[in-house]
Order: C-alpha cells, then structure tokens, then sequence
C-alpha cells in the first residue's frame, strides 16, 4: 500500500527484454534502503524489487503490466516517480494507493496559473464511475486532487513543490499517463453492482 506521496524521482538507464517482458534498472537515492522482494511504486505501478545495488535497483516487469500500463513504452533516460510502500506506524499524507494502474490517459493540455500548474488529463469511459469532483486520484503515482471534472478529461491543479520534486516538470502535451482511482469509490461501485444497482455514465460527466 502506498499514499501518493512521492519520496524520490529516479532515472531509467536500462530497460532489458526477458521472456514475455522486460527487466528495468533504475539509478535512485533509495537504493540503499531496499533489497530483493520489497515492493516499490514505479509511476503508480507497483513493482518488485529483483536486486538493489551501487546505487540502482532492478525490477521486472510482465506482459500484463507491460500492457495496461505506461511502462511498456517506457524509454532509456526517462524519470520516474518513485515511492516506498507505507509503514503500518506511518502518516497518510495522500490518500491510499494499491499501486494497481486502473488505465493510462493522455497529458490534454498544462497552463500555468501564477506558481501553480494546471493539468487536463483524458481517461477512458471505463474510469467515469470512479473519478469524483474533489476526490482523489493518483498520476503516475502522485495523489492528486480533481478539481474539474467533465465526460472523458479531469483538471487537477500542481503546487510549485510536487511541479519540482515529481517527473511532472517533464511531461509533454499527449504524453501517456498511469491512472488509479480512488480505491474506496471502486469498493462502493462494486457492492452497487452486486446489489443490482447499474451505474451509467452521464452525457455530463460522472455516473449515477
């Protein structure tokens, strides 16, 4: 379990085809606190850390992960979000995060706003039912309000620090993004589904 919290942004220096996927190295600060087994959200996915050495640590990466997820494409020198599953004594300063990427959408458009950065990102009709107006989604990992929301895109704004300390000060217009919804509204449109209650997308946006 994650928060969305992003402890370190690190930097892909190989990404090594293996049976049906690929093996990632990645150089990061936290290599020394991590060891073969632990777990570590890569851009919100959840990975399994084969080796951590001198300053990197390899993960691999399946065939399905490759496919529902932005690491399939993911290219050599690209920076990535990187954060440590909480500890059952720590803080929930985001908001919980399995680190299961419910789809990728596309970086629309990003304005600046004084300091501040706005996003538009696009997701797919399948997401609707779980993305709220001021409730919380993670962006390649980063817990992150909505707060505009229509039919197939949702506005989240970035303060200066997350701008600085995240691999968002890197991100191009059409650029693929991972998505996770808000576990708990996931949890609550499933027992409404085995309760018989059908939810249906809006012409407005959201779902009732």
């Amino acid at each position: 379990m994650f928060t969305g919290l992003i402890e370190s942004v690190g930097e892909l220096i190989e990404r090594k085809p293996t049976t049906g996927g690929f093996r990632v190295r990645i150089a990061t600060d936290l290599a020394p606190a991590l060891g073969p087994g632990d777990s570590l959200a890569v851009n919100g996915v959840c990975l399994t850390v084969v080796l951590a050495e001198a300053g990197e640590v390899h993960a691999e990466v399946g065939p399905e992960t490759a496919r529902v997820t932005t690491l399939g494409a993911i290219d050599r020198g690209a920076l990535v979000n990187l954060e440590r599953p909480l500890r059952a004594d720590g803080r929930i300063g985001g908001h919980l995060v399995q680190g299961h990427v419910d789809a990728t959408g596309r970086l629309e458009d990003q304005r600046r706003d004084a300091g501040f950065h706005w996003l538009t990102i696009s997701f797919p009709p399948q997401l609707a039912p779980y993305i709220v107006h001021r409730g919380s989604i993670a962006v390649d990992g980063i817990s992150l309000t909505v707060a505009g929301l229509g039919s197939d895109r949702f506005d989240v704004q970035i303060v200066p620090y997350t701008h600085q300390q995240t691999n968002l000060r890197t991100r191009q217009r059409r650029d693929r993004l991972n998505l996770e919804c808000d576990m708990i509204g996931k949890y609550v449109a499933r027992a409404a589904e085995l309760a018989g209650l059908a939810l249906r997308v809006r012409p407005g946006g959201g779902a009732r």
